[in-house]
């Protein structure tokens, strides 16, 4: 956006864990804008070091660090937050605290996008455990009417790193059964695999595949750009209404310590 001040993006892996922090930051180097800066930042370790939020526990102890990161992203400047897990966590505590900032997550984000391409779609997920609270994410988006159904391989987050030829051979064996007997017309991604992942999965299955932490960034960067150029700003009224700063600061657990644990920015070309 030549003569303008670089889009603000941050996204947010919503865990104490930074080692998949360079994945994303690859992934953001290569989608993003131009005229885009993205930090990709992690929770400090003292939100505890989980390496996933698979169980609904885990969420559930992470959640106070969304918090704390959305809010400090906010007072930082940033135009949009995307928060890193298909569960879409936090995401409206999130946004309560946000002020200005949009915040998306990649499972409304996937979704929207693959409206966009498809009547019906199909998500190919890790495990079943994860079927049900995704489901509930879905139908609440407003997209169940179109889901063709979940696919699961029976590979937690820590497992698709451990066997790429197995993780590849189980994702097109379920991509194939929503394709071929379910009729999917495109392909969602219910956690990222490694950078690029996709584009080899197109190609044996003949749909769209979406990844959805590149699905949660594009959001997250559009959105910023009609913010920009529209004016269109979250409205903090009603369902969305922001806690009173006054009981914020009397509570005094929003702005204590540091918020984030590591940070990799990606410069604006």
């Amino acid at each position: 956006m030549p003569g303008h001040k670089p889009l603000k993006i941050m996204f947010l892996s919503p865990v104490g864990y930074a080692d998949s922090d360079p994945i994303f930051a690859a992934m953001a180097a290569e989608h993003k804008l131009p005229g885009t800066e993205v930090h990709v930042t992690s929770l400090p370790a003292s939100e505890g070091g989980f390496t996933h939020i698979e169980y609904r526990s885990y969420e559930a102890m992470v959640t106070r660090g969304i918090i704390r990161a959305t809010r400090a992203a906010a007072r930082e400047g940033f135009d949009a937050l995307a928060i890193g897990c298909f569960y879409d966590t936090a995401l409206h505590d999130a946004r309560e605290v946000s002020e200005g900032m949009i915040v998306t997550a990649p499972c409304v984000a996937s979704c929207e996008i693959a409206a966009s391409l498809s009547n019906r779609f199909g998500i190919i997920v890790g495990r079943r455990k994860w079927v049900h609270q995704m489901q509930s994410t879905v139908r609440e988006h407003g997209h169940e009417h179109r889901l063709s159904g979940f696919y699961h391989v029976e590979l937690g987050v820590n497992d698709f790193q451990k066997d790429h030829a197995e993780t590849e051979q189980r994702l097109i064996g379920a991509g194939r059964k929503a394709v071929e007997e379910d009729f999917a017309e495109a392909l969602i991604l219910g956690c990222t695999m490694e950078v690029g992942f996709y584009r080899d999965l197109e190609k044996r299955l003949g749909v769209p595949v979406i990844d959805p932490s590149i699905a949660a960034l594009k959001r997250a960067e559009y959105a910023a750009i009609l913010k920009r150029q529209c004016g269109w700003v979250p409205s903090r009224k009603w369902s969305s209404e922001a806690p009173p700063e006054d009981e914020i600061a009397r509570f005094g657990q929003f702005d204590t310590g540091e918020p984030f644990g590591n940070r990799i920015v990606v410069e604006a070309a």
